[in-house]
């Protein structure tokens, strides 16, 4: 498989059967436009790839991913013809992850912040440095988390924790979300490469057929209900997208302020 035309966003290295895939936006590695087009297509091609056992997903610099782009988001306001191709993108990575049969290993160098946290969770084992936290503020930016945290957080640690979550948007250091179940491992940063790799190692050399199978199977009933909520949280952020209160929130935050929400 050729992953050259993902490498201006993504770094790429294949390696006996690990593939690394690591987000190239340093130093937070906060989404872009074309970041996000490039996830919405890699995990088909992943999918497709018999040369890969499974996938290290990390990120370069100090973050995983710091969520969304105050820039894209500023543009996204004064041309709201830039949020359709969002929309689908926005669907198309979580739906892909989902669907995508080789198992894959969140290694979270740093803070996994919105949509950052949703790329983390929809991984299947989650071992983060114990500094990072994780977090789903689109409430604090006037939207709704349609894009994937309404859909994963309630599945990994039950809905009233979820609602805690993500109706505050504070975020949850790693040693507490490994505690809930949020994350699998919460580790000091110089044993993170060493966990991540002999949980890597492991799988490569497993029995890739029931591996797979396996992972489709324990997908089935989360891509069930993916679609509907996917659906419905991408509409309501929709409509959030385009409220007085996002732009509030995003102009605050460029003139380094508090915003003041108004509920239109």
């Amino acid at each position: 498989m050729d992953y050259g035309r993902y490498t201006q966003n993504l770094r790429i290295d294949l390696r006996d059967g690990v593939l690394r895939v690591a987000l190239h936006n340093p130093p937070m590695n906060c989404n872009t436009k074309a970041l996000h087009t490039a996830l919405s297509q890699i995990w088909s091609d992943i999918h497709d790839d018999d040369d890969v056992r499974v996938v290290v997903f990390t990120g370069e610099g100090r973050a995983f991913s710091a969520g969304g782009d105050i820039k894209a988001m500023q543009e996204t306001v004064d041309h709201p013809e830039q949020w359709w191709p969002t929309l689908t993108e926005a669907k198309r990575i979580v739906f892909r992850m989902l669907e995508c049969d080789k198992p894959v290993i969140a290694r979270v160098n740093g803070h996994a912040i919105g949509f950052g946290a949703t790329l983390a969770l929809a991984c299947d084992i989650i071992v983060a440095v114990d500094t990072a936290k994780f977090g789903d503020p689109h409430v604090n930016a006037g939207l709704v988390a349609g894009d994937g945290g309404a859909l994963l957080w309630p599945q990994a640690i039950g809905f009233p924790r979820a609602k805690e979550a993500l109706l505050l948007g504070e975020p949850i250091p790693a040693k507490r979300a490994e505690e809930i179940g949020l994350i699998n491992y919460a580790v000091p940063a110089d044993e993170l490469d060493a966990k991540v790799d002999a949980i890597a190692r492991k799988l490569a050399n497993g029995a890739q057929r029931s591996i797979r199978w396996t992972k489709q199977v324990l997908n089935l009933q989360l891509r069930m209900i993916a679609h509907p909520v996917m659906e419905h949280g991408m509409a309501n952020e929709t409509l959030s997208q385009f409220s007085e209160d996002h732009a509030e929130a995003v102009a605050a935050f460029a003139e380094k302020r508090e915003p003041k929400f108004t509920g239109r």
